[in-house]
């Protein structure tokens, strides 16, 4: 991968968000040249504003809802490879701002795939959904990427209306059989419950979390037996950085969704992961406030990962107590340490974790 994204242009929407702020830093360490689309952080002390990256990329502000702001950058600067994150990612939100959420999320969608579409320097788009894109059973068993997409709330609705105007535009702009036609591929990403230092989202439980410790109150807890696939935040990036490459490789087998969840021991409950946090910080203890009257949330959702694995040869680095361990060395470290450095140190962990289980 290093040499693959070494030099290239790579546009990545919500690059100020948790996620996207991970995957300019380890683009930025791979060489590329990165490009990012976004609003303002959502605090001073989110991971993108303390590892100073703004500096080291070309930072534009702007709203994915403004197609002509969003068309000129593609326009400046013919970006290769597009990873589309902007969104509005939090499902409690959703019910108070639902117009926001599908304008965002859907229309967003849109207008980066117009742009791609429009745009001949463009070769690959890698849309990041959810995998709350999926219409919930809540059952035991995973679901596949050939499994019918919806939502309950809003956000989930909106990830899965997200994933069917990227199936459209595949199938009626970039199909894979005419690909010589177009020179262009798309795919779409489903991840669980992604984790790790830097996210100071509203009603995310790391974040609820170390609030809570840093100010030395209990942790409260919604849903403590609600089950998710937990990851660190690495993991998925080191699929979709995978993806990538492979669709530049052979573009009509790696085309469509992907799931990168974690292994089965990592799908555990909130509880669980407050536990651990707690016991891996120090100190701390919660207490439950369960409420039949909020908003209703998923109990149980699991990702089946096989495709990923069959054909990507990925499958997860972590375990849930390296994933949970990590992530709390982030949030006792960044007020006393170089973030940048913190972060590359971590990445730097994860790529060293790889090579020694290929090894």
């Amino acid at each position: 991968m290093n040499q693959f994204y070494k030099n290239k242009k790579i546009l990545i929407t919500g690059h100020t968000g948790f996620k996207g702020s991970w995957l300019s830093l380890w683009l930025l360490k791979m060489g590329a040249k990165v490009i990012g689309y976004a609003l303002d952080p959502y605090t001073q002390r989110d991971n993108f504003v303390l590892s100073n990256i703004s500096e080291k990329i070309i930072d534009v502000r702007g709203d994915i809802r403004d197609y002509n702001k969003l068309k000129q950058v593609f326009e400046e600067y013919k970006p290769e490879i597009i990873f589309h994150l902007a969104a509005q990612p939090l499902v409690r939100l959703s019910y108070e701002t639902p117009r926001e959420t599908f304008e965002t999320n859907v229309m967003g969608t849109v207008n980066v795939l117009e742009a791609f579409r429009n745009t001949r320097e463009c070769k690959i788009l890698i849309n990041i959904t959810s995998d709350k894109c999926y219409e919930n059973q809540e059952w035991i068993w995973g679901y596949r990427e050939n499994d019918p997409v919806g939502g309950y709330d809003p956000y989930s609705a909106s990830k899965g209306a997200s994933e069917i105007v990227s199936s459209a535009y595949l199938r009626s702009f970039f199909n894979p059989n005419d690909f010589k036609n177009h020179n262009k591929v798309i795919a779409t990403v489903r991840a669980g419950n992604v984790i790790g230092g830097g996210d100071w989202a509203k009603d995310r439980i790391i974040p609820d979390c170390i609030r809570a410790l840093e100010e030395d109150k209990p942790i409260e807890i919604r849903s403590p037996q609600a089950t998710r696939p937990w990851q660190h935040v690495l993991e998925p990036l080191s699929g979709y950085l995978l993806l990538g490459t492979k669709l530049a490789e052979n573009p009509e087998k790696y085309s469509g969704p992907w799931n990168f969840g974690p292994h089965l021991n990592s799908i555990v409950t909130v509880k669980k992961i407050v536990e651990k946090v707690i016991k891996y910080y120090g100190k701390g203890r919660w207490k439950d406030l369960s409420n039949k009257n909020h908003p209703h949330e998923a109990k149980l959702l699991n990702l089946d990962i096989s495709k990923a694995k069959f054909y990507l040869n990925w499958e997860p680095t972590l375990n849930i107590d390296e994933t949970i361990k990590l992530t709390v060395e982030w949030y006792k470290n960044y007020k006393k340490n170089d973030v940048f450095d913190l972060c590359i140190n971590q990445i730097e962990y994860f790529e060293n974790k790889i090579k020694w289980l290929e090894d």
